[in-house]
């Protein structure tokens, strides 16, 4: 449950992230690669802004058929959703077309930083190391990655924790998202916005 929906929630992000990286090349190819540039934190954070808005309702179908059935949390105890049409149609349905978008503001929050600094790092850091596109290895591009990704994903986790609790829950969540983050500070902690941080920086370190 969920698989399908996350295969297909990957596959854009990574379509919108490769046309922004693409486009950001195409612009400064004329130019050394030398230096650090501006140009892609702009370009990464707008085309990761975008594909968050345009793929958030597959992200929250995902995240509700990964939460149903469980016997920790009686409210996700029931299996509501057969897949993930079948899940956008039921919440559109009886929650409303604004239900789709529950978590939304946090996940923006979550892509401007997150993607304005994995990409603009991952940019940056290969002119460092190289002068010239043509000097590009494999090597150095996964160095980037991989450093640039672990960076990106532990500034922005707690906005990651903030929108996945509000996905789940819908319509039932109550408060703001600032108030949200204090709560949850309050409640649990420092370590309760980084629950999730060492499994999101394993996976989302390889997503460019």
């Amino acid at each position: 449950m969920g698989i399908f929906p996350g295969i297909i929630l990957i596959f854009l992000r990574v379509k919108f992230a490769t046309a922004a990286v693409i486009h950001q090349k195409s612009a400064t190819v004329s130019h050394e690669m030398s230096g650090l540039n501006w140009k892609p934190f702009v370009y990464g954070g707008l085309a990761s802004i975008v594909a968050e808005f345009g793929t958030f309702p597959v992200d929250l179908t995902k995240t509700r058929l990964q939460v149903q059935g469980q016997s920790i949390d009686v409210r996700f105890k029931e299996i509501k959703y057969r897949g993930m049409f079948h899940a956008l149609f039921r919440i559109y349905k009886e929650e409303g077309v604004l239900a789709l978008y529950s978590g939304i503001a946090p996940a923006l929050l979550r892509q401007a930083s997150y993607g304005t600094i994995k990409i603009g790092i991952y940019q940056s850091l290969k002119r460092l190391f190289v002068e010239r596109l043509e000097d590009e290895t494999l090597l150095i591009n996964m160095i980037c990655g991989v450093v640039s990704g672990v960076i990106s994903s532990a500034i922005a986790n707690p906005t990651d924790v903030l929108k996945i609790r509000m996905q789940a829950q819908g319509s039932l969540f109550q408060g703001s998202m600032i108030g949200s983050f204090i709560d949850i500070y309050q409640q649990e902690g420092t370590r309760g916005l980084w629950r999730v941080s060492t499994l999101g920086i394993i996976i989302y370190t390889w997503n460019l």
